[in-house]
């Protein structure tokens, strides 16, 4: 075991694949001589030269049309989309053609393809590199859909990733690279060494997709969450002194439905929070399932927390994250609490 940031467990998942198999190859803007924009590749390319580890001109279609003709001729790219807010010009082909290869084919041809790519805000940087857009992947039959919260789980789920035979949408939120965040703007980041998950295995491991993890067992309420939110959500917790039960998706395709409802049963609450756009956010997602499957065990309606329904301001960055307060308003609310 070794202390590892985010960055630095993803990077090792790659050298891991790297190592282990010759099909794996990685590509992306600046990712090879510069080691991407987040360093998320530092040292690769030297390491395993230029083949492996391609740089790619600046055209996202391109970077998925590419990924997908390697991925059905045999090899499993890791294609990296700079920030997740360049990610819809590769959609079409994201939608229209790595999504249904299998489906078409009749399970003749598949593209093992992950699109790896920072999300959300916490870094000022203001609509064009703040957003996320998971909820949209969610929507693509064939595609699998992750979000990690710590660097244990980057690790596993990213070697998960490259080696399932369907494409996955890889997102990390970018304020978790370097330690957990509260969501406390006055407030650093938390190294990673301080924090159990940032103990992470230095060779191959794996965390399986669509499994869920309880990251605090509690009675009380259910809060239901991934990414950034999930320290959030555990702040907001503590200081109303609520034995709550924090349950990180990990994977939002596939959704580990049981661990959801058995959770919700047990506590007859639930609150769900995310940092992307409200309207149409997979907490909706979230919601009708929880309803759906728990209606009759549930002692108050459930409440959603999310990012308002704008553009991510760069000047009221922190007006928009949907920090400890709002996490905090709708947990009173569930509770029945003035």
């Amino acid at each position: 075991m070794a202390h590892m940031n985010m960055i630095q467990a993803l990077n090792s998942a790659m050298d891991v694949m790297l190592a282990r198999d010759p099909a794996v190859v990685l590509m992306g803007e600046d990712i090879g001589y510069f080691g991407g924009v987040f360093r998320a590749t530092e040292g690769l390319q030297r390491k395993y030269g230029e083949h492996r580890v391609l740089d790619t001109p600046i055209a996202e279609g391109g970077i998925v049309a590419t990924a997908i003709g390697m991925g059905v001729n045999g090899l499993r790219p890791v294609a990296e989309i700079q920030f997740a807010d360049y990610i819809y010009p590769g959609i079409d082909q994201i939608a229209s053609e790595l999504a249904r290869l299998r489906f078409r084919s009749a399970g003749d041809f598949f593209a093992p393809v992950t699109i790896r790519t920072p999300c959300g805000g916490g870094i000022r940087g203001g609509q064009t590199h703040s957003q996320s857009p998971e909820s949209i992947f969610t929507h693509i039959c064939g595609i699998k859909v992750v979000m990690p919260s710590n660097p244990y789980d980057a690790k596993g789920l990213l070697i998960a990733s490259i080696e399932d035979d369907d494409p996955v949408v890889f997102f990390e939120p970018k304020r978790l690279y370097n330690g957990p965040f509260d969501g406390d703007p006055n407030k650093p980041a938390v190294p990673w060494t301080s924090h159990p998950k940032g103990q992470v295995t230095e060779g191959y491991y794996t965390v399986p997709l669509g499994k869920a993890e309880i990251v605090r067992a509690g009675s009380d309420v259910t809060i239901i969450t991934y990414g950034t939110m999930v320290f959030v959500a555990v702040a907001a917790a503590a200081a109303l002194g609520l034995d709550a039960e924090i349950i990180d998706l990990r994977t939002l395709v596939p959704l580990d439905v049981d661990a959801l409802c058995t959770s919700v049963k047990k506590t007859g609450r639930c609150v769900i929070a995310h940092e992307a756009t409200r309207f149409s956010g997979f907490g909706a997602e979230i919601l009708a399932v929880v309803q759906e499957e728990c209606f009759w065990d549930l002692e108050a309606p459930i409440q959603r927390v999310a990012g308002w329904d704008t553009p991510y301001p760069h000047a009221f960055e922190w007006e928009y994250f949907p920090g400890q307060a709002r996490v905090s308003e709708a947990l009173k609310t569930v509770m029945e609490v003035t």
